[in-house]
């Protein structure tokens, strides 16, 4: 079990990618992913046309290190990959964005020598694995609980935003442990989606990022082996490991929603191409460009704090956080305007806006909130105790 004390401090280093740039692939199957969006999002179902390009094009792979089969791409690499995604498909960016963050933490884990990585990592470029996370929803105070049992635990729980958790094969996930000399313990850890005990529910039916497929899973008295712990936390707290997969994958994340605003943006300027004159409709596309140019600055200097392969620190966390709330944020106020810059037309079920006008409002729940992110920005300020303790 890992714990922040326990962290190696040599890593191997990182290998760029010297095929093709993520970016012109993602481009080239945007049109697979556009085309059907509109129907995985009336209907609520999961993007799978859009897994079955992302697959073909290697882009599930785009995290694992290049000398075992991926891209090694880097945080801000994904991060703009996502982005990119988001242009063309909010659902398909979104529910990605969770295996690629889990996947970028296990490169981090594997530079570091530490268990079960490389295996791992493997099997996602090699047997094309999808990982799912259930961190939003748990965060510091999981969902579920772990009994301790010869050679490892006994697990249950009710996990909730699970994305693609109807096509994943292995799930990372925490449970509470009550430690009888540590008292209340975090432990991640990792649990097939396919087997006795594990439940995916068919209760995805949410206001926006409908083809996400972020379906319940319930975990019931399921077997964990001591060999897939992969870290032992302090419960209620951001330390040091959360503080590093904070840092990988909200700023992931936060690219998935910037593209969707950015998306809502391109349309809006299309619908206003014939009202070029209307100097209202000239202010509202300054001010929609001003928010975009604001939130993408925001996430290059969070990405800037994090660097390519993060280490524990407050101040990184902090800034993804406040990244992530002026995203959220702006992304909300930009895809009111399209709508009203668009007009009826956006209004409709089917067009770019209106799904991008929902799809934007699931930035503000993943943690932390933007109002939780200024309370822990004041309490830092002010040296008061709290998230970051």
């Amino acid at each position: 079990m890992t714990t922040t004390a326990q962290l190696p401090t040599e890593q191997k280093p990182i290998h760029h990618p010297t095929n093709d740039s993520l970016l012109t692939r993602a481009r080239a199957i945007g049109p697979v992913l556009a085309e059907h969006a509109a129907r995985h999002d009336a209907d609520g179902t999961f993007v799978s046309e859009a897994y079955d390009a992302l697959r073909s094009a290697g882009l599930l792979r785009a995290a694992v290190p290049v000398e075992l089969g991926g891209d090694g791409a880097t945080i801000a690499e994904l991060t703009a990959l996502q982005r990119e995604l988001a242009h063309h498909c909010g659902s398909t960016a979104l529910a990605s964005s969770m295996h690629q963050h889990v996947v970028a933490f296990t490169a981090w884990r594997y530079r570091r020598g530490l268990p079960g990585a490389e295996a791992t990592l493997r099997r996602v470029a090699e047997d094309d694995l999808l990982l799912v996370s259930t961190g939003g929803g748990d965060y510091t105070h999981p969902r579920g609980e772990a009994v301790r049992v010869d050679g490892g635990y006994r697990v249950s729980g009710h996990k909730r935003f699970a994305s693609q958790s109807s096509h994943g094969g292995v799930m990372s996930t925490m449970f509470t442990f009550e430690d009888p000399e540590q008292g209340t313990r975090v432990l991640n850890m990792a649990v097939p989606l396919v087997g006795e005990g594990v439940t995916v529910a068919d209760n995805w039916n949410t206001l926006g990022m409908r083809g996400t497929a972020s379906h319940d899973v319930v975990v019931e008295d399921v077997f964990v082996p001591d060999e897939r712990v992969l870290a032992n936390r302090p419960y209620g707290v951001v330390d040091g490991p959360l503080q590093v997969i904070s840092v990988i994958g909200f700023t992931i994340v936060s690219g998935a929603y910037l593209g969707v605003a950015e998306s809502a943006y391109r349309a809006a300027k299309e619908a206003a191409s014939h009202k070029a004159g209307n100097v209202l409709v000239q202010r509202q596309l300054g001010v929609m460009r001003h928010k975009l140019d604001v939130a993408s600055w925001a996430l290059d200097g969070a990405l800037a704090a994090v660097g390519e392969d993060p280490v524990p620190s407050h101040d990184a966390y902090l800034a993804v956080m406040i990244a992530k709330a002026e995203i959220a944020q702006a992304g909300v106020e930009v895809c009111d305007l399209a709508m009203d810059v668009a007009g009826g037309p956006a209004f409709f079920r089917g067009s770019v806006i209106e799904r991008a006008y929902r799809d934007i409002r699931a930035a503000k729940f993943h943690p932390l909130t933007p109002d939780a992110t200024h309370v822990l920005a004041g309490q830092q300020e002010l040296g008061v105790p709290g998230l970051l303790q």
